[in-house]
């Protein structure tokens, strides 16, 4: 079994595929950040927050401006080392990968010529960002890493106080940062960086969870039967029998549960409305789905 394990995971535990997830995310993020977030003055929370708070006040006190790769480096140096020592090297071994692939990309982005130019429009510059910064970190997050910073800080904290819920811990740290970012840049773009946190938010809920693609109908009849038989033949879907008892009349009856893409609710309702004009439907959204019948994005992993 380790040995197909280990063919899969030539980086030590990260297969090549969530290597690649890895890379393509932290450049996406990274042109979030220097392309829109920066030039536009939006601290958006996190290291990547700092950095563009660091960058701006050297450059108007120093003269110069520490770019904003160094910062990103220099502030997630010690938060790894920190949970290296609490942890070990297992838990912080993708989001190593992620830092200082982060740290690279911040670095080769300045020198690619930014071809949209949203300074002067803080919305576009923040929808840009969010859904850039969004899209890069849930598809790190999707192979079990992080980026660092404030995640990594979070979690040394909740080490050491077991009882701080960590998506509270993460939500403060944030807040902190963008109030930073209030005192330097403004309440105009500390708005429009709140926005851009929303927009990234929405959009790693949507990768981690999935999009509401699916329906699940739970359905009680007194006709279970003949609805189950008919979602077979005309939706060609499986459905599952759950045993259930009314409290009120203490009847025991059947409940049937099925999931089925949007476009089939019309006719899941029509089905069951039509057997049984007194049956009782609940439909519901369901993120996400594997199995016959459902698109899967994820590869087989043999374990024999």
């Amino acid at each position: 079994m380790k040995t197909e394990l280990n063919k899969k995971m030539p980086f030590g535990g990260c297969s090549l595929k969530d290597f690649g997830m890895i890379a393509v995310g932290s450049f996406l993020l990274s042109l979030g950040v220097s392309w829109f977030a920066d030039p536009a003055g939006l601290v958006v929370g996190g290291i990547s927050g700092l950095a563009i708070v660091v960058k701006a006040v050297t450059e108007s006190w120093f003269g110069f401006a520490v770019p904003l790769a160094v910062t990103n480096l220099v502030l997630n140096v010690p938060l790894y080392l920190i949970s290296l020592k609490q942890r070990g090297f297992g838990f912080i071994q993708k989001s190593i990968y992620a830092v200082l692939l982060m740290t690279l990309f911040l670095w080769v982005v300045e020198y690619i010529p930014n071809i949209f130019d949203f300074k002067d429009d803080l919305l576009l510059a923040a929808l840009a960002c969010g859904v850039l910064s969004g899209v890069g970190i849930g598809m790190v997050m999707r192979v079990n890493g992080t980026t660092g910073g404030t995640e990594m800080l979070a979690a040394i904290v909740k080490y050491i106080h077991p009882h701080f819920p960590i998506a509270k811990l993460i939500f403060f740290i944030d807040a902190a940062i963008i109030a930073l970012g209030f005192f330097i840049f403004g309440p105009e773009r500390t708005v429009y960086a709140v926005i851009s946190v929303y927009v990234c938010s929405k959009i790693i809920d949507s990768m981690l969870e999935g999009v509401h693609f699916a329906k699940e109908a739970l359905i009680i009849s007194e006709k279970s039967k003949e609805i189950s038989e008919a979602i077979f033949e005309y939706l060609d879907r499986g459905n599952t029998g759950i045993p259930i008892k009314g409290m009120y009349t203490e009847e025991q009856k059947e409940m049937l549960m099925v999931i089925v893409s949007q476009k089939e609710v019309v006719q899941l309702r029509q089905i069951v409305t039509a057997i049984d004009p007194r049956a009782f439907l609940i439909i519901g959204d369901v993120h996400e789905v594997l199995g016959e019948g459902f698109n899967e994005d994820y590869d087989e992993l043999s374990l024999s």
